[in-house]
């Protein structure tokens, strides 16, 4: 498949160079957060220059060590806001099929997007470990996710189905499993010896050694949700529907919602670097932000061609 193509010859050309180690968590439909997993691992190199501290979690939108968040579309536009650096898209490349997730490379300085055949962009320093953009899919890829040094990832499908490539490890999966609604998102645990998996009626399945905090899945909900972002220390996550409204469980904190105030269905959701806050996605290119979340931008009608399908923070 072209996809696979594509990101085997990324990976050709970034072969010798140096990444750096950090922790890193993704959000469901790609929309990841870096500040939520920085200092995930212990141990994580203190050299590496691009690790944000905690005094430079308050510079807000300025400077190559402030906060920012990229916005990718369905068609492969990447919009860059703040201090998110563009480092290239699928936008001008005819695609086998659509984008559906992205993730940012462990220190911010590159992404990766994934289409629902599971086909893998990489760009800046994300390396390209692998794709199913050539096997045969039950069902269609919806999100990706880093593992917590960067050097690999897992895919997962609507139904529930995991792949995991690089030194990503699988912990298990729904994919033989009868699920009431697919599966919308995943995150990984704080080590990255775990996953949860959630639902787009809010049930949340948890493997390895991810902790299970609740769900909704009992729960009737006015709308489908979205995606999942992880507590920054691990032991919780906010869950995102589409209409705006935002769940929170474990030492997750609730800090508002865009329920009844969104212009376009949410897309996804990702947490800020100290923890404090989160930001939601939407398919109009809309950002709404809450707690110390920043507001850098938005793709607007930038992405009026295809609509915006995930959200990755730095």
């Amino acid at each position: 498949m072209r996809a696979a193509r594509r990101g085997i010859a990324r990976r050709a050309r970034t072969k010798g160079t140096t990444f750096a180690t950090a922790a890193l968590v993704a959000v469901s439909l790609g929309a990841v957060s870096l500040e939520a997993q920085v200092a995930s691992v212990q141990g994580a190199s203190a050299a590496s220059p691009a690790i944000k501290s905690m005094a430079e979690a308050h510079l807000g939108c300025a400077g190559v060590d402030g906060d920012g968040y990229w916005q990718v579309s369905a068609a492969g536009g990447v919009f860059a806001n703040g201090s998110a650096t563009f480092y290239g898209s699928e936008g001008g490349a005819t695609l086998n099929k659509p984008i559906v997730g992205m993730a940012p490379s462990v220190d911010g300085r590159g992404y990766w997007l994934v289409a629902s055949d599971g086909g893998v962009f990489s760009f800046g320093d994300a390396p390209f470990e692998g794709s199913t953009g050539a096997m045969h899919l039950n069902s269609p890829i919806v999100g990706i996710v880093p593992t917590a040094d960067g050097q690999g990832y897992w895919l997962v499908a609507a139904d529930g189905g995991v792949f995991s490539f690089g030194d990503a490890i699988f912990y298990g999966s729904e994919g033989a499993a009868h699920l009431n609604k697919p599966i919308v998102g995943m995150a990984s645990s704080k080590d990255g010896r775990g996953y949860w998996l959630v639902a787009s009626d809010g049930g949340v399945f948890s493997f390895g050694d991810a902790v299970f905090y609740g769900s909704l899945g009992a729960t009737p909900l006015n709308k489908p949700i979205v995606g999942m972002a992880p507590a920054r220390n691990g032991n919780g996550y906010v869950l995102a529907a589409s209409d705006g409204g935002v769940f929170t469980f474990g030492a997750s904190a609730f800090y508002g919602s865009a329920a009844g105030q969104a212009n376009a269905p949410v897309v996804g959701v990702a947490g800020t670097f100290t923890g404090s806050g989160y930001t939601l996605a939407t398919s109009g290119g809309g950002i709404y932000n809450y707690g110390d979340s920043p507001f850098c931008d938005v793709a607007g009608s930038a992405s009026s061609n295809s609509p915006i399908v995930g959200l990755a923070f730095y």
